[in-house]
């Protein structure tokens, strides 16, 4: 009992009904989680049952629910002319019962991102993804979007990044989205990229470095460095050293760094077992899109551990992630012979 009594729980007879300085509250999509106004804290279980819940059913006939400016949801009531932070299916909740997995892991290569989100209210988070316009990019961008955070779409193409914007929003209206420009060929785009985002004083609780060239030709960036390097590793190496301030601010943060399994097929050492940074940036003569890709991809689950260690103090992670094998997107597309052997794998890959 002296338990009960020092958590505020020894008030109330029902298993039901809230302790003191709680409230019932539910997110966009339907789940219900409880916040402390005393210890200003919220969390998915009952107080009391530990029990966790999810409205049934549509909102009733003449109500709509809305988002206020901080993010917290709020009903409208059309016929009665009046608003509510309270969600009127309360009253019909039903249990959540998770099945435990079979397995050790509890998501794998079929779920989806929104499986993996559901429930989350990632409302006030604000997010930055690299190559956002397509793809897994744009799969990550939207999944975030429509769970309420606020999400940059980091994309080369302006045109390219206002479209993918649109059909975020074509799935629902209120999402906060916008694109800016960013050219990880470019180390000036780099910076006036994070100059633009500075200026607009918003946190960053995730940045995602998701863009990348595969089996492009040789060719020399503006820098003057081979351009498949500076994309897939440099460009983002640039970008997460100029916001790296405005993560640590924002703590919890975190990095996510999209690498690949074919980091494994690849050395960035010579024979003495030192760094040969001609390997990084080879010339014409000395190069080959395959080992390229591979390199950049070695560099970034390398940078990413480091990160980790140097800012994981800090409250900013990093994580490299293969996002799993031959997804089939438009990654393949600067040799027919590429997109061949995509194109006969394709029954065999994860979808977008």
């Amino acid at each position: 009992m002296a338990a009960l009594k020092y958590a505020g729980l020894e008030d109330t007879d029902s298993e039901e009904e809230l302790p003191p300085g709680w409230e019932e509250r539910t997110t966009k999509d339907g789940w219900v989680y409880y916040a402390n106004h005393l210890e200003e804290k919220t969390q998915w279980e009952h107080p009391k049952s530990g029990k966790r819940k999810r409205v049934a059913g549509d909102l009733p006939y003449g109500w709509e629910q809305e988002t206020d400016e901080n993010g917290q949801v709020y009903f409208v009531d059309h016929i009665n002319k009046r608003t509510t932070y309270l969600d009127p299916r309360l009253a019909f909740t039903v249990e959540d019962n998770p099945v435990k997995p079979p397995t050790r892991q509890k998501y794998d290569g079929n779920s989806t991102a929104m499986e993996i989100l559901q429930g989350r209210d990632l409302s006030g988070k604000v997010a930055i993804i690299t190559g956002a316009n397509s793809g897994i990019g744009f799969e990550t961008a939207k999944s975030l979007a429509l769970h309420g955070a606020c999400v940059i779409l980091a994309c080369r193409s302006p045109a390219r990044g206002d479209a993918a914007v649109q059909r975020i929003l074509g799935e629902w209206h209120k999402a906060k989205v916008e694109a800016m420009t960013l050219d990880l060929a470019s180390l000036q785009s780099v910076q006036h990229f994070a100059e633009a985002f500075k200026s607009k004083n918003l946190p960053l609780h995730m940045l995602i470095c998701n863009a990348a060239v595969f089996g492009a030709p040789w060719s020399l960036t503006e820098d003057g460095l081979e351009s498949t390097f500076q994309v897939n590793h440099l460009g983002h190496f640039y970008l997460v050293q100029l916001l790296e301030d405005v993560l640590r601010h924002s703590s919890p943060a975190r990095v996510v760094v999209v690498s690949s399994e074919s980091h494994r097929f690849t050395e960035i050492k010579d024979s003495s077992g030192k760094l040969d940074f001609s390997l990084l940036s080879p010339s014409k003569k000395e190069y080959w899109a395959m080992l390229a890709y591979n390199r950049s991809k070695l560099c970034n689950i390398l940078f990413s551990n480091e990160l980790n260690r140097r800012l994981s103090p800090h409250g900013v992670t990093s994580n490299s992630v293969h996002p799993g094998n031959m997804i089939y997107s438009s990654i393949h597309r600067n040799w027919w012979l590429y997109t061949l052997l995509f194109t006969l794998a394709r029954p065999f890959t994860k979808s977008m």
